[in-house]
């Protein structure tokens, strides 16, 4: 059986997360989420209610907006069958004028690729001839689509890095999404949690 080469792109957005997660301002974005509500008030409170609250309510609020998930993505379909299978550049064209997103919408739509279009564990590409889509092709697709930055996508692959680092996974995207036995569902219920991480993170 020919070994196959690793695709570039592939290779590329995986490692660009990989470095991504691995520095230290990445490392203190997590940290901010792992220990986001433990603000003591600077002066003692004076009214008996306050004496109730270990926060101020600012902070209370704010924590709570910044827990808010990400809003739903524009309901903008997809292209149908046809667009699944024609290369992603011939779709580029579509991100012009659109504006950037969040991580945790970007990872919403590339959701909706793996959705509609299906999820592939075909080692080392992005996507196979019927046009479903890897973790990292999906994420590529969505940015290609117009939604999010390269910027975003490359933020958005790094949080899936970190959920995968909380889920014990210690290699890149590309080995999880093909090791043997991953199911289309494992794939949807990372993507999920990602999400999950990344929206109450504010991102």
């Amino acid at each position: 059986m020919p070994t196959l080469a690793p695709d570039p792109v592939l290779d590329t957005v995986d490692r660009t997360a990989a470095r991504l997660y691995d520095t230290e301002a990445w490392q203190e974005i997590v940290r901010r989420w792992d220990t986001s509500a433990v603000r003591r008030p600077e002066a003692p409170a004076t009214e008996p209610w306050r004496a109730l609250l270990s926060v101020p309510v600012d902070q209370l609020v704010t924590t709570a907006l910044e827990a808010l998930p990400a809003p739903p993505p524009a309901e903008r379909p997809l292209p149908g069958r046809l667009g699944a299978v024609l290369p992603d550049r011939l779709h580029a064209w579509r991100r012009i004028g659109q504006p950037d997103l969040r991580p945790s919408t970007h990872l919403a739509h590339a959701r909706r690729v793996l959705v509609e279009w299906g999820w592939q564990n075909r080692p080392y590409r992005l996507r196979d001839a019927r046009g479903a889509r890897c973790l990292c092709g999906a994420l590529l697709t969505a940015h290609r689509l117009g939604y999010g930055s390269a910027d975003t996508m490359n933020r958005s692959a790094a949080w899936l890095v970190t959920e995968l680092r909380a889920q014990g996974w210690t290699g890149l995207i590309g080995p999880w999404n093909r090791a043997p036995g991953r199911t289309a569902s494992e794939a949807l219920a990372l993507i999920d949690a990602t999400i999950h991480r990344a929206a109450h993170a504010g991102e």
